[in-house]
């Protein structure tokens, strides 16, 4: 497609000028990510939309700004190394009315996580002494990589599923006075995602034939050819799409000792195409009366342009910085994410034909931080804090796409100042995650209008997962 091949292009400019390399992996609820900086994670990223202490403030609370003397650049990347494994107790493979087809079970998946590395870059402008601030960010704000084995139980769940995203976020900021900033960014937003998952075609087809009789269904199964009713093979699907958004952010100081920080960040919907590929699909052969039911399934499983749509959750924040002495900060902050946008992952054939669709019935979720900076002397800060992260996933929706689960973060960091230009920052994050359930049926009892349920067996058991986050970032005023 034009239209896709353009705006891809226009991304590998922006990446290629900007990053090395990007990928994305979900630390935090949902397929958010909040690794936006290195200065911010060994507090888990507490208290960030009133800590100010750097140009990743543009992302976080761009009224933040106003703290920032002179111009600053930061740069940084995040390497995200998550862990999901799956436990079987119960699973078995698709079926028709119950009635086994043959196909093989398989292995629990393997270890469905790998790295990623997210970098982020800042830019920080005081253009007006003391009134007026400029700033500019380049960020993943989500991103999402799981890969199972490609014959596992749950292949016709999912095998890969990865989103990436690149948000540019211009930004100013105004300091009312003393006591009071505002600041606002607009976001435009490269939101790309990739989907595969096994297909049991020689299920399909037959259950497509079922209606027809007995005649039917004898010859499509001889028309399947090898494999017969076990035939099955991957479908992937491809999209991408530009989408834009707003933020809006306001920094009071109580006194100097302590300030909060507001900070909302809008829904931006995003209006994907791209392509289905579904590589080893049979094309039937049927003649006479059967020949418009051959073609029906046939066109179920063509290859051909693809369409979706998804509004990522807009987020409110409310940080607390408290100054207990020269050397001691304390930061807090409480976040909530409006997933309950998120309810169906639906894809369309161009045509507006419903291809698939999985049911995900998100609901909003909140996350609450505690963190603290410790000034040891007049290069070095340690840093320490705790999170936690409520998740959007209902129980009973949990996909192998995104087997999120509520999570605790640990973090641990430090910041080395060489010069008054040239600050370093370290950290650390052990992600905890609650074991999760799975319990999906082998056809969805209540499939969207236009959308028709195909077998892909139970997939019945559990998941075990937890996250390591390394950040490294650098500072430069000037």
């Amino acid at each position: 497609m034009k239209g896709k091949l353009w705006r891809r292009s226009t991304v590998a400019a922006i990446v290629g000028t900007a990053f090395a390399g990007w990928g994305g992996g979900a630390s935090a609820a949902g397929f958010q990510l909040q690794e936006q900086n290195a200065s911010g994670l060994g507090n888990a990223y507490s208290g960030q939309a009133a800590a100010a202490e750097d140009a990743s403030t543009v992302y976080w609370n761009p009224a933040g700004m106003t703290r920032l003397p002179g111009r600053q650049v930061v740069g940084a990347l995040n390497a995200i190394k998550p862990s999901v494994e799956f436990t079987n107790s119960g699973s078995s493979p698709p079926t028709l009315t119950g009635a086994p087809l043959g196909i093989p079970l398989g292995s629990t998946g393997g270890d469905a996580g790998d790295w990623a590395f997210v970098p982020n870059a800042y830019l920080s402008w005081e253009a007006m002494p003391n009134k007026l601030w400029l700033g500019v960010g380049i960020n993943t704000p989500f991103g999402l990589t799981t890969e199972w084995d490609s014959d596992w139980m749950g292949r016709f769940h999912a095998i890969k599923s990865e989103v990436m995203s690149i948000n540019i976020n211009p930004s100013v900021a105004w300091k009312v006075n003393e006591m009071f900033s505002v600041g606002a960014g607009i976001n435009a937003m490269y939101f790309d995602t990739e989907l595969s998952n096994s297909v049991a075609y020689g299920a399909s087809a037959i259950g497509a034939a079922a209606p027809f009789g007995a005649g039917a269904v004898a010859a499509v199964t001889a028309a399947l050819g090898p494999g017969g009713p076990a035939r099955e093979g991957v479908a992937k699907v491809e999209g991408d799409d530009w989408g834009w958004g707003w933020n809006l952010g306001a920094m009071i100081t109580l006194s100097p000792a302590t300030r909060i920080g507001l900070h909302y960040r809008s829904k931006i919907t995003q209006k994907l195409e791209g392509d289905v590929n579904f590589d080893g699909a049979p094309v039937l052969a049927l003649g006479g009366p059967l020949a418009a039911l051959g073609a029906g399934i046939n066109a179920a499983f063509a290859n051909g342009g693809i369409r979706g749509e998804i509004e990522l959750p807009d987020t409110a924040t409310i940080a607390l910085s408290h100054n207990f002495s020269d050397r001691l900060q304390v930061l807090a902050d409480y976040t909530w994410t409006g997933w309950s946008s998120v309810q169906d992952l639906s894809i369309y054939r161009s045509d507006g034909t419903g291809l698939t669709s999985t049911p995900l019935r998100f609901k909003d979720s909140w996350r609450v931080g505690l963190g603290v900076n410790y000034q040891l002397n007049g290069q070095w800060k340690l840093r320490g804090g705790l999170a936690y992260d409520n998740t959007p996933v209902k129980d009973e929706f949990r996909t192998p796409r995104l087997p999120d689960t509520d999570r605790t973060w640990l973090g641990i960091g430090a910041q080395y100042a060489m010069s008054k230009q040239w600050v370093f920052d370290f950290g650390y994050v052990y992600i905890i995650a609650k074991d999760g359930s799975s319990n999906l049926p082998n056809l969805d009892p209540a499939p969207p209008a236009g959308f028709r349920a195909s077998p892909k067996g139970t997939l019945v058991g559990d998941y075990e997962a937890n996250v390591h986050i390394l950040s490294a970032q650098v500072r430069y005023s000037f």
